[in-house]
């Protein structure tokens, strides 16, 4: 694991960038109007800074790069310290690739149960940092292969090019995921809709591109620097269809509180039905009440 190294911008020395706009630039002024000419001389100028910034960039790297390499070494015996840990926890690397979203896209169930015999995963920096990496997998004994140690190593040469090397993955017989075609997908696998996932394993194989390896950068670059991360976080995929599920019983509620409302509305209106019917009657009551007391006082 390292931080971000600032880059190495190629560039001519000073003597070699002033060449290679002064002269020209100074025949080409030659003759123009005078705006255009203090444009031309500015150019120039901002060529020989630019030139310097390069340098300065380049001294940057070269610093970086000591202060990385000083720095690998002293976590080394960190890293020695968390795998010894990582040890005693079972399916530790297992459930930490599961729980990566991108590498859980890759795993069928079947690779899943071969990760299961996975103890530990190491990623070792070459000792200048810039020239590579490789990623070694510990296994226990398992039905699926021989190895106990499954590596893959990526070496950049001095011309930039990234090279792959893996040791064979010695498979037992009828055991071979890589050519097991249609694995059955993992959860992760199916909620990402691969209809047919490769095999996990097919990446220690896999040289055709080594400049697309996602994956190595990945584990090197992600999960390498720390894996408690992963190992510790929830399934995201079963929080979101847990999600989901309270969302639709939370509408159920709802509908259920609004049928609740319409019911007690329509009791409050029958309510006001029998109360003004009632009124209705106490009132004809009355009337003959009044009646009643007019043809007394008439007979009187």
């Amino acid at each position: 694991c390292h931080g971000p190294q600032a880059p190495v911008f190629a560039h001519p020395s000073d003597q070699e960038g002033r060449q290679s706009l002064g002269p020209k630039g100074a025949l080409a002024s030659q003759g123009l109007p005078k705006g255009e000419k203090e444009q031309q001389e500015a150019i120039e100028h901002i060529d020989e800074v630019q030139n310097e910034i390069d340098r300065v960039n380049e001294q940057a790297s070269e610093e970086i790069l000591k202060v990385e390499q000083k720095y690998n070494k002293l976590r080394q015996p960190f890293f020695q310290k968390r795998s010894e840990l990582i040890a005693k926890i079972p399916n530790f690397g297992v459930t930490t690739f599961v729980n990566h979203p991108q590498v859980s896209a890759l795993l069928g169930e079947e690779d899943e149960e071969a990760l299961h015999y996975l103890t530990r995963v190491e990623v070792t920096e070459f000792e200048d940092i810039k020239s590579g990496y490789r990623i070694d997998f510990y296994f226990d004994e398992n039905p699926y292969f021989e190895n106990k140690v499954l590596s893959k190593v990526f070496h950049l040469n001095e011309s930039g090019d990234l090279s792959l090397k893996s040791n064979e993955i010695k498979w037992k017989s009828g055991k071979d995921l890589t050519k097991h075609s249609g694995q059955t997908q993992n959860k992760a696998s199916r909620k990402r809709q691969h209809e047919e996932p490769e095999s996990f394993f097919t990446w220690f194989t896999d040289h055709s591109d080594a400049g697309a390896d996602e994956l190595g950068e990945v584990i090197k670059d992600d999960i390498w620097p720390n894996p408690l991360q992963y190992y510790l976080a929830p399934d995201m995929d079963d929080e979101e269809w847990d999600g989901e599920e309270e969302e639709e019983e939370e509408d159920d509620d709802d509908d259920d509180d609004d049928d609740d409302d319409d019911e007690g509305e329509d009791g409050l209106e029958d309510i006001d039905e029998e109360g003004d019917e009632d009124e209705g009657e106490e009132d004809e009551d009355d009337d003959q009440g009044e009646e009643g007391e007019e043809d007394e006082g008439e007979d009187d």
